[in-house]
């Protein structure tokens, strides 16, 4: 007799590292694989319980004694642009875009290490050469697009940003400009026209990644309007930025195991003979 048996992904954590975000922290994460006929169903059902994808990987921060990183989105139809914003919807009128498959090209890298060089020399992608940039674009399993924007006239490539198409919005995997341009506010425009796109194709949300309360290379997300974080378990309007405190407590994470047991599948997975 043959049977069907479904086949339920792995969940794995990563050993303790300091945390990019706030200082005298350790982070680590809960992942597992994203492959397979079902990685499609897997992204979309994951991501709305706040995972994010990199390359073949969905991970959620897990860390032992802080609860500090909140996953992100805006609610495109709440969205209402500030006049700042708006501002840098008219300085960067010059730019075009182009949306493109997941596919790396020299110009996007020397963008990429220039971004790199100027504002993260320090992060964990400092090192980071061609081969393994090429990886970060192109090794996706699911619906990705590689957003374009560049000069109208002189067709120099400004800003990049590699985006997953998911059944309910717009991801933004990673984002990178020319740090040169840094009053032109390249990154509030890209997150602007993400908005636009997904209300164009009747998508609900936009998801940014991670905002961290008190960090300041997060604290341009809790600017846009519509914003909600998932906390406890649903996803929650964002009100008042201020109010939300870096929880850092013993108790603040659940075990992995209950972790898990609470994380919910999608309903139609491949099933192997």
């Amino acid at each position: 007799m043959r049977h069907s048996l479904p086949i339920a992904p792995q969940f794995y954590v990563t050993a303790p590292q300091p945390c990019p975000y706030l200082a005298d922290r350790m982070e680590r994460k809960l992942f597992t694989a994203l492959q397979g006929e079902g990685a499609e169903q897997l992204n979309n059902a994951l991501s709305q319980q706040g995972f994010r994808r990199s390359q073949n990987v969905l991970y959620r921060p897990s860390c032992t004694d802080c609860a500090a990183c909140l996953s992100a989105r805006i609610n495109v139809s709440a969205f209402r642009a500030s006049r700042s914003q708006k501002r840098a919807l008219r300085r960067n009128a010059h730019l075009t875009r182009r949306a493109t498959s997941p596919w790396a090209t020299d110009e996007q890298y020397d963008l990429f290490r220039r971004y790199l060089d100027s504002r993260h020399a320090d992060g964990g992608m400092a090192d980071m050469d061609v081969f393994e940039f090429a990886a970060m674009i192109e090794e996706t399993p699911i619906r990705s697009r590689v957003i374009e924007y560049a000069h109208r006239e002189t067709r120099a490539l400004t800003a990049v940003s590699l985006t997953d198409v998911l059944d309910d919005g717009l991801s933004m995997v990673y984002s990178f400009y020319d740090p040169d341009l840094h009053r032109a506010s390249l990154g509030t425009h890209m997150i602007l026209d993400h908005i636009d796109i997904a209300r164009e194709a009747g998508l609900p949300y936009v998801y940014l990644g991670y905002w961290v309360p008190r960090s300041p290379k997060m604290g341009y997300k809790a600017r846009f309007s519509g914003l909600e974080i998932y906390l406890g378990g649903s996803w929650q309007p964002m009100t008042n930025p201020d109010a939300h405190d870096v929880i850092r407590h013993p108790l603040s994470t659940d075990p992995i195991a209950e972790q898990v047991a609470n994380i919910q599948l999608p309903d139609r997975m491949p099933t192997r003979d």
